[in-house]
């Protein structure tokens, strides 16, 4: 009877993680996450951008440094100066809305003492990576760190002057790295400072940890480049998710929408629309 009823257990529990299986979609069943770069939301607190996360559907976000707080705690903003109360209260109040905090970036210090600080405010808060764009000489002890608290390192590429606006310059600095240490792809920078983003994904095979994903519209009278709906630009995103599919990329694409800055979750669904529908048909 015993022996009947653990084979019972057995059954029902492989059709239940069938069932939840069933339910993935073809980007997660390829290990794609799709996140919010919560400087989406910057014009709005960081609890209010996980309202807007949730109200996208999006399960995960990355925080950036500097980030209002709001509500009762007033001018406190998310970073490694959060009080160990607050910390836990912001990762609950994301929990609660059925959303992690997987990162947290642009992080920039001069000062080489803040590295430390930084990957123990990461840890604490159950991440998986912080997107950075490192001094050059800290990088022998942002190596020894990431192995030491299992973090790893996403650097992103601002245009010049930022050391890492050319991916050969970022593969050159980290070459001897340990492999947790890589790109966050920002590919809208890498068309703006008139690189080809799909040669420039290509460079980094292998050494992508995460992405700033976008769309921008074409260059208006005075050459600037703005953000635009997935499809409708530039950049080409079915062929660029197609390198990633090829160079077998997991990880997260981070939507940092920088456009009608005021309103701009129903722009938001009509990208993550617009990225189920390529993910559908190219994997």
């Amino acid at each position: 009877m015993k022996k009947l009823l653990s084979l019972l257990i057995l059954c029902l529990s492989c059709f239940m993680l069938n069932s939840c299986n069933s339910n993935e979609t073809k980007a997660e069943k390829q290990g794609w996450k799709l996140a919010i770069q919560s400087y989406t939301f910057h014009k709005f607190s960081f609890i209010e951008a996980l309202d807007k996360t949730k109200e996208l559907g999006i399960k995960y976000i990355e925080a950036y440094p500097g980030h209002k707080l709001g509500g009762r705690y007033g001018d406190q903003v998310f970073g490694m100066d959060m009080d160990d109360q607050s910390r836990k209260e912001i990762m609950d109040s994301a929990a609660v809305r059925g959303i992690k905090i997987v990162g947290t970036g642009v992080f920039t210090t001069e000062n080489s003492e803040d590295w430390e600080k930084e990957f123990k405010f990461a840890k604490d808060m159950g991440m998986e990576y912080i997107t950075c764009e490192p001094e050059l000489r800290d990088w022998e002890m942002i190596d020894k760190l990431s192995k030491k608290y299992d973090i790893k390192i996403s650097v992103h590429n601002h245009p010049k002057p930022s050391p890492y606006w050319d991916p050969k310059n970022l593969l050159f600095a980290i070459s001897k790295l340990n492999k947790n240490i890589g790109s966050c792809a920002d590919v809208g920078h890498w068309k703006r400072c008139d690189l080809d983003q799909k040669e420039c994904l290509e460079q980094l095979k292998g050494r992508i940890i995460s992405l700033h994903f976008k769309d921008i519209a074409e260059p208006k009278a005075d050459g600037t480049m703005v953000d635009c709906i997935w499809g409708t630009g530039i950049l080409d995103v079915k062929d660029m998710l197609r390198i990633l599919k090829d160079e077998k990329f997991k990880g997260y694409f981070a939507i940092e929408y920088e456009n009608n800055w005021n309103n701009s979750v129903p722009d938001i669904k009509q990208c993550v629309d617009y990225f189920i529908k390529c993910c559908d048909e190219i994997l």
